[in-house]
């Protein structure tokens, strides 16, 4: 904790004196352009990665990037209210949902009740990504999956699956129909710093690049 600490103090001392004017505008209110969603884990820091200031991105971050389906009821709500607040109220033009290498959300849909016995929440939490697991179990030793990861084909599908569920959300749809509002799925290597675009066209991740 005390590297934390002195964190704050230089943030403080130097960061802040650094943007005051910008802190100083965004005192009263926020109008972020993007909703980012991404994982928790502590590896993927979405401002770092896009070189965004404060201001720029309204972030949700949960365990492997998830987007609960649209429903009227209050399962999953943090998530969803988090959603329905960036799109409704603060009029983001874009979303991303970002996913990431050596996914340990991903990678724990395939442990079983006995090794999750001990986070009931998580695992009651990843039912959200049951379609992914059974997509990647189906098609991993087909002639199109047999060379890939499944880790690798867990964390892409996982991406293009909660990109699929914005599309339950009505006012998103809506949004997006009428060219209101754009939606991208990432893909990013730790271990590079490469991220990926997914091409919805030809149903490919590309890397990012000028």
């Amino acid at each position: 904790m005390d590297d934390i600490f002195e964190g704050v103090f230089k943030f403080k001392n130097e960061d802040y004196e650094k943007y005051k004017d910008l802190f100083a505008e965004l005192e009263n209110g926020q109008n972020p352009h993007t909703l980012f969603i991404g994982c928790s884990d502590s590896r993927v820091v979405p401002s770092l990665i896009t070189k965004t200031l404060p201001g720029e991105l309204f972030m949700v971050r949960n365990i492997a990037n998830m987007v609960p389906p649209y429903r009227e009821t209050e399962e999953y709500v943090s998530t969803t209210s988090a959603i329905e607040f960036a799109i409704e109220v603060l009029n983001v033009k874009n979303i991303v949902v970002c996913g990431h290498s050596n996914c340990g959300g991903c990678a724990s849909l395939y442990k079983s009740e006995e090794e999750l016995k001990n986070v009931p929440h998580v695992r009651k939490w990843l039912e959200l990504a049951n379609p992914v697991k059974e997509y990647v179990l189906n098609n991993i030793n087909t002639k199109e999956g047999k060379n890939i990861q499944k880790s690798l084909m867990t964390e892409q599908f996982n991406i293009v699956h909660q990109v699929n569920n914005l599309f339950t959300y009505p006012f998103i749809k809506e949004k997006y129909i009428n060219k209101e509002i754009n939606i991208y799925g990432w893909y990013y290597m730790i271990a590079t710093g490469e991220v990926y675009n997914y091409d919805k066209e030809n149903g490919s991740f590309t890397v990012i690049a000028k």
